[in-house]
């Protein structure tokens, strides 16, 4: 008897796939058409956030710490203690001026008196012209004395006034340079503040960019603690002088920190505008499909197929970004359920508009 072997079934990834997909049924989607859009050209580059307002918040006198009112990381109003340093020595001065003030009130007192005396018995002829100028010196240099320790009372009241450092602006502190028991010296740093809510994004831009850059050109900022969001910008400040080791040109960012969601010191990602404006064609960010190192997406074609349609990402912009690739303006491309999707699969779904970039 002979016997015959059944030849091998060689079926196609690609129909297997299709039938698969056929048997699935329709899947509920949502597409969007992509569109022509006219894109400036940007380039990307790293920032770090910077605080606007950075103050290592110093002593105007000398003394001893007694009490530090604050810690790392409280956030503290315009004006609030910050430290205390002793006040005995400075109240003791205070009371001591106090005391001379008083004594040399009642002697001006006295001098005016004898003054007016001088002069009624200068006009009787009964004493000198030179004991009436004698008389007036007096009231003037008893004058000078309380002026005198007036102006030095002020200066003791202030000092005592300055033995409590306070914030200079509306801010959080970040470092704390002394502590109770410490002597402080006239200028010596109590803490280091910022200002957590005025912040800006310093990058370093290439001498290649510079006769590019604009005040006030608008960018936008993504941040690798908050993924998934973009921020506008603006150009706030271009400093003309060029880093010598690395030729670059440091460039500061302005952006809103209602929230406080952005810390001093965070990594960003800044999109730069360079250069001309180009046509291309964009589609949802949400229709991009990333897997295993290659970038995808699905396309609905006539018969309310899906078809995958590989594609190169490039710059984006808002919700959207320019891809490369087989896909047209006009094409309805998957932008919801598109994870669940197969090639050949049957959609049924409705459109999903996004705001134009």
């Amino acid at each position: 008897m002979i016997s015959r072997r059944a030849a091998p079934l060689v079926v196609l990834p690609a129909l297997l796939a299709g039938l698969h997909a056929a048997a699935q049924g329709p899947g509920l989607v949502r597409h969007t058409e992509a569109i022509d859009h006219r894109v400036q050209r940007t380039v990307e580059l790293p920032g770090t956030v910077e605080s606007r307002t950075t103050s290592e918040v110093a002593s105007e006198v000398s003394g001893l710490v007694v009490e530090m009112k604050v810690r790392p990381g409280d956030r503290v109003p315009k004006g609030q203690p910050l430290a205390q340093l002793r006040t005995e020595f400075v109240e003791l001065q205070l009371e001591e001026a106090s005391g001379q003030l008083k004594e040399a009130e009642a002697r001006l007192a006295q001098a005016e008196r004898n003054l007016d005396r001088s002069r009624r018995l200068s006009d009787e002829a009964v004493i000198s012209q030179g004991d009436l100028d004698d008389a007036h010196s007096e009231r003037i240099a008893w004058q000078g004395k309380v002026d005198q320790t007036k102006a030095r009372i002020a200066q003791l009241e202030l000092g005592l006034d300055r033995c409590t450092i306070r914030a200079p602006f509306d801010g959080a502190v970040v470092e704390k340079r002394t502590d109770v028991g410490q002597w402080m010296q006239q200028g010596g740093t109590v803490v280091e503040m910022i200002a957590p809510d005025d912040v800006e994004v310093r990058i370093d831009v290439p001498e290649r960019y510079y006769h590019l850059l604009r005040m006030a050109a608008e960018v936008r900022v993504e941040f690798e603690a908050l993924p998934g969001e973009e921020i506008v910008g603006r150009v706030d400040q271009i400093v003309p002088r060029a880093d010598p080791r690395a030729r670059s040109f440091p460039v500061k960012v302005s952006i809103a920190n209602d929230e406080g969601r952005i810390g001093v010191g965070m990594l960003a990602r800044v999109s730069l505008p360079v250069g001309e404006t180009y046509r291309a064609t964009v589609v949802p960010k949400d229709a991009v499909i990333r897997q295993g190192g290659r970038e995808y997406l699905y396309r609905i074609n006539g018969e309310q197929l899906v078809e995958t349609v590989v594609v190169e990402s490039g710059q984006g912009i808002g919700d959207w970004v320019v891809v490369k690739g087989a896909i047209s303006p006009g094409d309805r491309v998957v932008t919801r359920g598109n994870e669940r999707l197969q090639p050949g699969q049957a959609v049924q779904g409705e459109a999903l508009d996004y705001p134009r970039p």
